[in-house]
């Protein structure tokens, strides 16, 4: 399974990645602003998405809004 952000770059686990737009997160009033950067990056088994922490909170994110770092 190839996991790629918006530029079409492979992601890995453990990469970085930065917010490109800002994000509303479901059930909340919090914005993940854009520039964001995420550290750690989990991959998940769906290819359009990865884990990682944002503010110690661990979110799933999709791979279209996401830069490597």
């Amino acid at each position: 399974m190839e996991v790629k952000d918006s530029n079409g770059t492979l992601l890995q686990e453990g990469d970085s990645v930065t917010v490109i737009k800002d994000l509303k997160v479901k059930g909340s009033s919090t914005v993940i602003k854009r520039g964001t950067i995420v550290k750690k990056i989990r991959l998940t088994e769906d290819e359009g998405e990865i884990e990682g922490k944002v503010e110690k909170t661990t979110m799933v994110l999709k791979t279209m809004f996401l830069k490597k770092v």
